[in-house]
């Protein structure tokens, strides 16, 4: 069977499952790694957001394997690429826009410590959920403005007390900078994804896992793009060299680092990307802001932060919120489904009657 759009309910489910899992390694594991490349004495702004999308070239063998997967059923007729020029370029500006957005973290990330992540949670989630309102005119339901709203509170708790959190060598001026900076970041960042759903739903073609493959490596390709000529206004290629040899942990695992900086940001671009999808753009923040405590207690182990009350409470807002966002998912699946079967019913009836 030729891949198709209209994937069943199963295997949306498992897709989903997938995607998710894509995610959660990206929302954990990215901003640690962002973390360790400057605790250890990185300091390139430039090149770290260049990490964050600079693993494009991975999407690569999904792609290839997809479509000699297609070759095999269709043969020599099938289509290298689905991409029209008008998605081509919808995902390039798009992809400026993660960019700009991935220096942005970057310079935050530079200045704060993991935990004040959460206020970029916090306000990421927010965004998102007005943008999908206003961008894809999304309809909330009961559960849905309840999950949003627990997991923002349970985020703004966690960063209530960052500002004693401020790291050692970091000023009151350049924490307060990088606090401003991932608020921008967390602003833009909620926006770009109920764009990519608007772009979805205007495709005016079919959306397969192909193509959404391909929107991702253009969209990470434009990114990359962007920061690459940042990296050469900075000089940042003739200084990578110099600072892997003064890297705390060793120039070898210096080079560790940012290859698996780049690997694990991949990893978050095609799952948040991927539950779009399958999904919307606002379970996609809804699954960043749900792994927020996990990456918080991550910080706590790898970087002894430490680990207040709020983030206790935050935990527990955080993981209802969930519960509450896919309950209502479930009973949605459950309704939908109901829903077909009485319309299929009907229609066996009326053949029945003419015949």
């Amino acid at each position: 069977m030729e891949e198709e759009a209209n994937l069943s309910i199963n295997m949306r489910r498992f897709l989903l499952i997938i995607n998710c899992l894509l995610l959660s390694v990206g929302v954990c594991g990215g901003p640690l790694m962002m973390r360790l490349y400057f605790v250890e004495g990185g300091s390139r702004i430039w090149f770290n957001s260049w990490l964050q999308t600079g693993g494009w070239p991975l999407t690569i063998i999904p792609l290839v394997i997809l479509y000699f997967y297609r070759r095999k059923i269709k043969g020599s007729d099938t289509k290298f690429y689905y991409i029209t020029p008008r998605i081509f370029i919808a995902s390039f500006v798009i992809g400026i826009l993660t960019g700009v957005d991935a220096y942005l973290y970057s310079w935050g990330g530079s200045k704060l410590p993991v935990s004040t992540s959460s206020l970029l949670i916090a306000a990421q989630l927010a965004f998102t959920a007005i943008g999908a309102y206003f961008i894809v005119k999304l309809k909330f339901t009961s559960y849905s403005i309840n999950a949003v709203v627990l997991l923002t509170l349970g985020a703004v708790l966690l960063g209530m007390r960052s500002n004693g959190d401020r790291p050692e060598g970091v000023t009151s001026k350049e924490y307060v900078i990088g606090f401003i900076m991932t608020l921008l970041a967390a602003a833009l960042y909620g926006l770009v994804l109920p764009c990519i759903e608007l772009m979805y739903l205007k495709a005016k073609q079919a959306i397969t896992a192909t193509l959404v493959l391909e929107i991702q490596m253009v969209m990470c390709f434009a990114s990359t793009a962007f920061c690459t000529i940042g990296m050469i206004a900075n000089k940042d290629f003739q200084a990578i060299s110099r600072e892997a040899k003064h890297f705390n942990l060793g120039e070898g695992r210096y080079y560790i680092v940012v290859i698996w900086s780049a690997i694990i940001w991949q990893c978050f671009f095609v799952g948040a990307v991927g539950v779009i999808y399958l999904s919307s753009s606002l379970m996609s923040g809804v699954m960043i802001a749900v792994l927020l405590p996990i990456t918080e207690i991550l910080g706590v182990i790898f970087f002894d932060e430490k680990f207040s009350g709020e983030k206790g409470l935050s935990l527990f807002l955080s993981l209802w919120g969930f519960v509450s966002y896919f309950y209502g998912e479930f009973k949605q699946a459950k309704k939908v489904e109901k829903k077909k079967i009485q319309e299929n019913e009907m229609t066996t009836t009326t053949q029945i009657e003419h015949v």
